[in-house]
């Protein structure tokens, strides 16, 4: 059977592990990576954009924030689908790329090229953080709190996160713990504008993160005493893998970004080639 209608947002993680190399990575972002995806998925991503992330807050380090951006795909179509394996161009994905994202070990080697969709399953079993590349529903499944918010309400400080409980834990008893004890300390906490979650649609890209979440704040101060001293009070469940709430191992079973409202670049519309500076 070919091609089927199947819509599907997708979440990208992007690191920057050394500011160092900050300038580096944008520069491939927007030299190489944006013309050679838009040519490639045109004809079927109706939406393509870069959210740059915020500073990683006070005690967010342990939340697993990343430093760079957030990568957005709305998919028309399964883009793992086998109608789609021929590429009549490869990506320019040099290790260094990977390396300045922290999925692969700095001594890995130098001079090798991988196609895109192999760097996109780097990490995680070679010591570092997986690249995350989670597939999610078009909409988001659950609405947990603010429903009606508007844009005249004012700009949001969006704590953006993916779960993955620790090994041997299945998504029904780890959800338990957080839909229980965790979501009730956020949801009435007045600090917290807005709840929203979705499960990860694993089967597509074998991701191993299971849930994604994005909460709502004025700030990061607001997020700060909600996420780091109410949340203190949150039972440790018997699987934790940390002393401290979010009882989980930064970048591997939490990932977090903390975002505005608008993409830097929405890159159907707003990118016009790579211009430098005169």
């Amino acid at each position: 059977m070919g091609l089927e209608f199947n819509p599907m947002r997708s979440l990208i993680y992007v690191d920057c592990i050394k500011e160092q190399n900050r300038h580096k990575l944008k520069h491939w972002l927007y030299y190489h990576h944006v013309p050679e995806s838009i040519a490639q998925f045109g004809p079927y991503v109706s939406k393509y954009a870069f959210y740059p992330a915020l500073p990683v807050p006070q005690d967010g380090e342990r939340f697993g924030g990343y430093k760079m951006q957030l990568t957005e795909h709305y998919w028309m179509v399964n883009p793992m689908c086998e109608d789609l394996n021929v590429k009549t161009l490869k990506e320019f994905f040099p290790m260094d790329v990977l390396r300045w994202q922290g999925t692969i070990p700095e001594e890995a080697p130098q001079d090798q090229m991988l196609d895109g969709d192999s760097a996109r399953s780097t990490g995680g079993d070679n010591g570092m953080p997986p690249f995350i590349f989670a597939f999610l529903p078009i909409s988001w499944q659950k609405d947990i709190k603010g429903n009606g918010r508007t844009m005249e309400d004012g700009p949001n400080y969006r704590w953006q996160f993916m779960l993955k409980y620790p090994e041997g834990v299945s998504l029904e008893e780890g959800d338990k713990w957080f839909f229980e004890k965790v979501i009730p300390v956020f949801e009435k906490a007045s600090e917290v504008n807005r709840i929203l979650s979705s499960k990860v649609i694993q089967s597509v890209n074998g991701c191993p993160f299971q849930r994604a979440v994005e909460m709502w704040f004025d700030g990061p101060n607001e997020w700060h005493k909600v996420a780091v001293e109410a949340a203190a009070a949150i039972e440790k469940p018997v699987w934790a893998t940390s002393n401290v709430f979010p009882y989980l191992k930064p970048k591997f079973e939490i990932a977090s970004l903390f975002l505005t409202d608008i993409a830097e670049s929405d890159n159907y519309t707003q990118y016009r080639g790579f211009i430098p500076m005169r």
